[in-house]
C-alpha cells in the first residue's frame, strides 16, 4: 500500500500531537496464552439457558432528488418519475435462543421471524420496489410480509463455536448490515474460535444471503458490478489478534467465487485520556484482485482509509482520509456491510482513483447531565475520480468518469432511554445532503430518516 504525502503529513501531525499527553490509556503488551477458562464449562442446559428477545424498528425516510434527477419506476408499461420517494416500514423480530446443553460438546439452536409491515404502501409514494420497501409487480408495496431470518444450530467446544445455518456473522468483508426495517443474514457454516487470550480465529463458508427486503434467499453479487454476475460460494477467514492494551488489528482473507479474492487489514490505537485529550488512530486497508471466472472482468484494487480522532470529554473531532488505487470501483458483496472504510456514509466515496476527505464532530451530552443524547455533524468532499483508463467488462459506466468530484454532509441527533420499561429504545433523525458532478454515481440528493429501534424481552 503506498500512501498519499497527505496521509503521511497527517500521521506525522497527529503523533506529535499526542506526545504532549499522559499516555492514561494501558499501552502493555498482552501476550497470547491458552485460556484457562471454558465458556462450555459454563453451560446452564438447552432450556434453563433459553431466551425469547426482540426489537421492533420504525423506519422511516424521505428522500429527495435534486438538480433535474428523479426516482422512476415503470407500471401498466408506462414510465413513473418523481424527484420525491418516501418509504415507511415496522419492522419486527422475534428470536428464540437455546442455552447449550451441558457436556464436553454442547449443542443450542437459535430461530428467528422477521416481520415487516409497510405503513406507507401506495406506488407513487414508494416509487415501486427498492431495498427499501418490498413491492409487487405492480409498484404497490407489499403490505405485510415474513420470513425466517435466522435457523441455525450451534455446536461448542471448549471456547470454540461452530454455527450451521441461516446466521449473523460479522466480518469486514461478510457483516450483516442493519440499516433498514429489518437486517441481512447468510445461509452457510461459520466457525469462531477463543482458546487463546487475545487471539481470535474465524473461518466460514456461505452460499446464500437472505436480503433486508426480500423474502427469499439470493446468491451473493457485488454492490456496484454487473448484477448478472453472482457467486455460488463466499469462502472468508481472518484472524483479531490484540498485542496491546490500546492496539487491536485484524488480518482477513475473502474469496466471492469467480467474482474475487478480497484482503483486508484493520488495526485500531487509543492513546491518552479522554477526560484531557485522547487519540483514536484506524487504519483500514482493502486488496481486491478478480479470480475464477473473473465474472467482473480484471480487477486490480487497493483502497485504504485512515482516520485520526481527537476526544476531549463531551466532545469529539475526527479527520478521516481514503483514497482508491484503481480504475474500477472499491466494490463490496451486496447486502452485507463489508467496507470498513472511514468514509462510507450516505456515499461510499469508492469511486475509481478517487480521493475524499472527512471531518466530523460529536457531542455525548452525558457530560452535561443528560445520558443517552448525542448529537453529530461531518462534511466529507471526494474528488479526482478517474475511470477513464478502465478496459474491462463488469463496470462499464465509470469510462464516463473523468475528473468527477463530490460532498456530502450531515446532521444527526440520537437518543438512547437509560431505565424504565422501554431501557434501550433507540431513537435517531439524521439530514443529509449529496451533491455530484454529471457523471459521479450517487447524483444530487437529500434524505431525512428517523428511526425507533424498541428491544423487547418475553422470556
Amino acid at each position: 500500500m503506498k500512501l498519499s504525502s497527505t496521509a503521511i503529513l497527517a500521521l506525522a501531525i497527529s503523533s506529535i500531537t499526542a506526545t504532549a499527553y499522559a499516555e492514561s490509556q494501558s499501552q502493555a503488551f498482552n501476550p497470547v496464552t491458552v485460556k484457562t477458562t471454558s465458556a462450555q464449562s459454563e453451560a446452564t442446559g438447552f432450556v434453563e439457558g433459553q431466551s425469547v428477545s426482540g426489537t421492533t424498528r420504525n423506519w422511516y425516510s424521505n428522500e429527495l432528488r435534486r438538480r433535474g434527477s428523479a426516482f422512476s419506476y415503470t407500471r401498466d408499461g408506462v414510465e413513473h418519475r418523481d424527484s420525491r420517494r418516501t418509504n415507511w416500514v415496522q419492522g419486527t423480530i422475534l428470536n428464540y435462543t437455546s442455552g447449550f446443553t451441558q457436556g464436553t460438546v454442547g449443542f443450542s439452536t437459535e430461530v428467528a421471524a422477521y416481520n415487516a409491515i409497510a405503513l406507507l404502501g401506495d406506488h407513487d409514494d414508494i416509487m415501486g420496489g427498492s431495498n427499501r420497501t418490498l413491492a409487487h409487480s405492480d409498484g404497490d408495496a407489499v403490505d405485510q410480509w415474513s420470513k425466517l431470518g435466522l435457523a441455525n444450530v450451534k455446536a461448542r467446544v471448549s471456547n470454540t463455536t461452530l454455527t450451521a445455518g441461516r446466521q449473523n456473522f460479522s466480518s469486514p468483508m461478510v457483516d450483516v448490515i442493519g440499516n433498514r426495517a429489518l437486517p441481512s443474514s447468510f445461509q452457510g457454516v461459520s466457525l469462531h474460535s477463543e482458546e487463546l487470550e487475545n487471539l481470535a480465529f474465524d473461518v466460514a463458508t456461505f452460499d446464500r444471503n437472505s436480503p433486508r427486503t426480500e423474502q427469499s434467499l439470493a446468491k451473493f453479487r457485488s454492490e456496484y458490478g454487473s448484477s448478472s454476475a453472482e457467486a455460488d460460494h463466499v469462502n472468508t477467514a481472518g484472524i483479531t489478534y490484540q498485542p496491546f492494551a490500546s492496539l487491536t488489528t485484524s488480518l482477513w482473507g475473502t474469496q466471492a467465487e469467480d467474482l474475487w479474492n478480497q484482503y483486508y487489514f484493520g488495526a485500531s490505537h487509543v492513546l491518552g485520556d479522554s477526560s484531557v485529550l485522547s487519540l483514536t488512530t484506524g487504519l483500514n486497508y482493502y486488496r481486491t484482485v478478480d479470480s475464477g471466472k473473473s465474472e467482473l472482468g480484471d480487477i486490480d484494487n487497493n483502497t485504504y482509509s485512515l482516520s485520526f480522532g481527537l476526544t476531549h470529554q463531551a466532545h469529539s473531532l475526527t479527520f478521516s482520509y481514503q483514497e482508491v488505487d484503481g480504475n474500477e470501483y472499491f466494490d463490496y458483496l451486496h447486502e452485507t456491510n463489508g467496507i470498513y472504510l472511514a468514509n462510507s456514509l450516505l456515499s461510499d466515496f469508492n469511486g475509481p482513483n478517487e480521493k475524499s476527505f472527512q471531518i466530523a464532530y460529536g457531542l455525548n451530552m452525558a457530560e452535561y447531565g443528560v445520558p443517552g443524547l448525542k448529537f453529530n455533524i461531518y462534511q466529507a468532499r471526494g474528488w479526482g475520480i478517474d475511470g477513464t483508463h478502465y478496459n474491462s467488462t463488469g463496470y462499464s459506466d465509470v469510462r464516463a468518469m473523468d475528473g468527477e468530484h463530490h460532498y456530502e454532509y450531515g446532521i444527526g441527533a440520537s437518543y438512547a432511554v437509560q431505565s424504565g420499561p422501554l431501557k434501550a429504545t433507540a431513537v435517531r433523525a439524521t439530514y443529509t445532503t449529496h451533491r455530484a458532478s454529471e457523471n459521479q454515481a450517487d447524483g444530487n440528493l437529500n434524505e431525512f430518516r428517523l428511526v425507533t429501534t424498541i428491544p423487547f424481552n418475553i422470556l
